[in-house]
């Protein structure tokens, strides 16, 4: 197929693709980029198109592989922030310095705050803390799942209730 008989075809078929585009990136000005980077890379690869098949699952199939590559490309680089004027922000991982004594009073007022849960919720809540998982807790307080999840839940709501920062 000579070039201008495959850059007729493609310019039948193009448009399609933008809407697909504006799906993938779910903004107008990175569907553009990626439209144009399609109908290219269709362009440089016409011999690799065989007559006669469907073109446009040919240009979806391009379109999507180019927006996977460039996500992944994206997805190993560090990322600039700039949320305000003049102060940049790499998200490297930088290390912030704890401070223990407010850790430590949120610490014993959620440990208050268990120890004044009724019992009936505060020995699965405990053991579900601890990491046992619903179906041992259930089996070690001989209750049926469902009763142990409610209570588990019901702790969870009056923790909540108790610990008011939270």
């Amino acid at each position: 197929m000579s070039t201008p008989e495959f850059t007729q075809i493609l310019e039948t078929h193009a448009e399609v693709l933008r809407p697909f585009a504006v799906t993938l990136t779910r903004d107008t000005e990175e569907a553009k980029d990626l439209f144009q980077e399609t109908l290219y890379r269709a362009l440089a690869n016409k011999d690799k198109y065989q007559v006669g098949t469907n073109i446009k699952a040919w240009l979806y199939t391009i379109m999507r592989n180019i927006f996977i590559n460039n996500y992944r490309r994206r997805s190993r680089q560090p990322v600039l922030l700039d949320d305000m004027a003049n102060e940049y922000f790499f998200n490297q991982g930088a290390q912030t310095v704890a401070n223990d004594a407010v850790t430590r009073l949120n610490l014993k007022e959620v440990q208050r705050a268990i120890y004044h849960l009724p019992e009936l919720f505060r020995n699965p809540f405990l053991l579900y803390v601890d990491g046992y998982r619903y179906n041992e807790i259930a089996a070690m307080l001989r209750e049926p799942l469902g009763t142990v999840k409610s209570r588990i839940h019901f702790a969870r709501k009056l923790l909540k209730s108790q610990i008011e920062r939270y």
